[in-house]
């Protein structure tokens, strides 16, 4: 990353209510670009336009220049991005993607490399999902750590219903202006959201969704929910709850662990109502609240039941013991997964 771009994390660092209103020029810097073409992967699936990294690299610095020239005159539109699916347990079509045409990944990686490091600085330490230094193995085991040595006896596993397709722009875009005050950033992210898709030859406009897939989608959709969920948690359900909580978020994926069961029913009734607020829809019926922690087994079987288990990011959490008979989180495969 380059001085400059590190420069802004610093500041981001140090003052946590800065706007920042002159980042535009960095993304349009030939020097910026040219590192982000270099950075992104030529084996990728292409985008509407059929051009490779390859052949955009053919007449590199004229093209570069070019793009740089249109994007300062706000005279860059990105192209429909390219709909495409790949394998999901439990869907017959499969996940959808959206492929961008190259040129345009290169302007989502320069506006990354401008934004991420403002944002990295402001995350909570909950947020796992696709940033620097972090990944789905750290968050699992963290999890396994304080479900074992934190006082939790309660976790709710919570879903979000087609969240990629359901970021609502407005939101977006205001969720931005809390730190970006260059009205020429939110215009070019204005344009990206609303490029469309095209699947069957067939262009189809959106206002709401950011698709899964492009090279900007992980740090916008980590925005949003930071917003929508992250704070909200600390600043909000923490406050209000009577003993220990703790809350793991790997991109659109989260669950919450509590001491008291009243704590995780109060989370649980008012979780609904908060995506709702941001165009979001909590999946009722794969949203559950199980007692789960060091006394979750002996319970159960006093009761003549299984101990519960819970899913994430694809491991199936369970309560066991080490050989020496201590409590301790086990996980296996989900059997989604491994179908």
């Amino acid at each position: 990353m380059s001085t400059n771009l590190t420069c802004i994390g610093e500041r981001a660092r140090k003052e946590p209510e800065l706007v920042f209103t002159s980042l535009y020029h960095h993304v349009t810097d030939i020097d910026n670009l040219r590192a982000c073409y270099e950075a992104l992967n030529g084996g990728k699936a292409v985008g509407v336009d059929g051009v490779t990294k390859k052949e955009y690299g053919r007449n590199l610095e004229e093209n570069l220049q070019e793009l740089s020239k249109r994007l300062k005159g706000m005279g860059y539109k990105p192209q429909p991005k390219q709909r495409s699916y790949v394998p999901k347990p439990g869907s017959v079509k499969g996940s959808p993607l959206g492929i961008s045409c190259f040129e345009d990944k290169l302007v989502e990686k320069a506006v990354k490399r401008v934004l991420e490091p403002i944002y990295e600085v402001a995350f909570e330490a909950g947020s796992y999902g696709y940033r620097p230094g972090h990944s789905q193995h750290g968050c699992l085991d963290k999890l396994g750590c304080t479900i074992q040595q934190k006082k939790v006896s309660y976790v709710v596993e919570a879903d979000i219903r087609g969240f990629f397709d359901s970021v609502n722009h407005e939101w977006m875009l205001k969720f931005l202006r809390h730190r970006i005050g260059d009205p020429r950033i939110i215009r070019l992210i204005s344009r990206m959201l609303k490029g469309g898709i095209m699947e069957d030859c067939l262009v189809k406009a959106s206002d709401v969704g950011t698709s899964q897939g492009s090279v900007l989608s992980p740090l916008l959709s980590n925005i949003y929910l930071h917003y929508v969920l992250d704070l909200w948690f600390r600043m909000v359900i923490r406050k209000q709850c009577r003993g220990e909580v703790y809350y793991f978020r790997f991109a659109d994926d989260f669950l919450a662990c509590f001491r008291f069961k009243m704590d995780a029913e109060h989370f649980m009734r008012k979780l609904a109502t908060r995506l709702e607020k941001f165009g979001l829809e909590l999946a009722k019926e794969k949203t559950q609240c199980i007692e789960f922690g060091r006394f979750a087994r002996g319970n159960a079987r006093r009761c003549g039941k299984k101990p519960k288990e819970f899913t994430f990011l694809g491991f199936t959490h369970y309560c066991g013991k080490t050989k020496k008979g201590y409590f301790k989180v086990k996980r296996r495969t989900s059997r989604k997964k491994a179908l």
